[in-house]
């Protein structure tokens, strides 16, 4: 690894830290201009202002935004995420007790979603323009046009609606063999998966395609290479830099469909877990989780431009 690519991964690494200052800021002042706050909703519209003054004052919330925010931001930095404002209880604990189910979907979502996008990619790259790339390729766009909780509440109303195959609720806490965990996360698996499988498809299909066009797989194939050799030992080492990306890419888009399929399928992850601090105007709770989603997602996109910097030849053979 050389002088230059040291200096582009610093650079983005610096880069990604301080987006992730600048969402911090944004996630405070959009979470501070919400409608209501936590002692409004726990004391109700009719209560007196007396009593909205005292209990604000006991929560810290009349504090001026900008010292809230530098408290909670250095907290943060320490590890400590604040108090839940309904529940009284450690915003860590609470998401500490959700975040590993969040995960885990994740993981198992990724499991089946990768290997299956890739050699869709990969086939319909080296077989482009046959039936098979056709129909993938369509169906794919048809897939990413539609939204994760159309999807979701599609796959409801067919396998625990129509053909009572599948619980509508995805309960994880009930688990206690194989088959319940399956028959727990087939509909919310299956509702990411959908998206996910067709944007990286997509992806691993052009950077495939780019790479059997360079004028070196000519060359390899003058040669009398066969389909297979100079697929699998010339075109896929060149192109696993952009696959890498794309697979970062397309798992990013999880941080947004886990919201909306946990709140269909009433999976107790943190992003329900979210959803139920908004309603509740629990601000150090949504604040907590906001910063979680967007630290993954910054995470992943910070990944895939690694590995689009250092798979790149021109940059390791200078």
């Amino acid at each position: 690894m050389n002088a230059l690519i040291l200096k582009l991964l610093a650079r983005r690494v610096a880069l990604s830290l301080l987006s992730l200052l600048a969402v911090s800021v944004l996630v405070f002042a959009i979470t501070a201009v919400l409608p209501g706050d936590a002692a409004q909703e726990q004391l109700g519209q009719e209560a007196t202002p007396e009593a909205l003054a005292a209990l604000r004052a006991q929560m810290g919330l009349d504090v001026p935004g900008p010292e809230r925010y530098f408290k909670w931001l250095w907290g943060a930095v320490r590890g400590d995420l604040g108090t839940s404002s309904t529940t009284r209880l450690p915003v860590g604990e609470l998401v500490g007790s959700r975040l590993p189910n969040s995960l885990l979907l994740a993981a198992v979502t990724a499991l089946f979603s990768v290997p299956i996008a890739l050699t869709l990619g990969i086939v319909c790259a080296v077989w482009r323009g046959s039936w098979l790339d056709r129909v993938a390729s369509t169906g794919a766009v048809a897939v990413v046009s539609v939204p994760e909780f159309l999807v979701a509440t599609l796959a409801v109303l067919v396998f625990a609606v129509k053909l009572h195959w599948l619980p509508a609720l995805s309960y994880v806490s009930d688990i206690e063999s194989l088959g319940q965990m399956l028959r727990a996360f087939a509909m919310p698996v299956l509702s990411l998966c959908c998206v996910i499988i067709a944007q990286m498809m997509r992806m691993t299909r052009a950077a495939v395609i780019d790479q059997l066009d360079a004028p070196y797989i000519e060359m390899v194939r003058l040669k009398g290479a066969s389909a297979a050799r100079l697929v699998l030992l010339h075109a896929l080492p060149n192109a696993v830099g952009p696959i890498a990306n794309a697979v970062a890419l397309s798992l990013s888009y999880l941080l947004g469909g886990v919201i909306i399929v946990e709140t269909i399928f009433n999976y107790p992850g943190i992003a329900k877990l979210m959803v139920d601090g908004v309603s509740q105007r629990d601000m150090p709770l949504v604040q907590a989780c906001a910063m979680i989603f967007c630290s993954g997602y910054l995470l992943l996109v910070t990944l895939a431009d690694v590995c689009g910097i250092v798979a790149n030849p021109r940059l390791r053979h200078r």
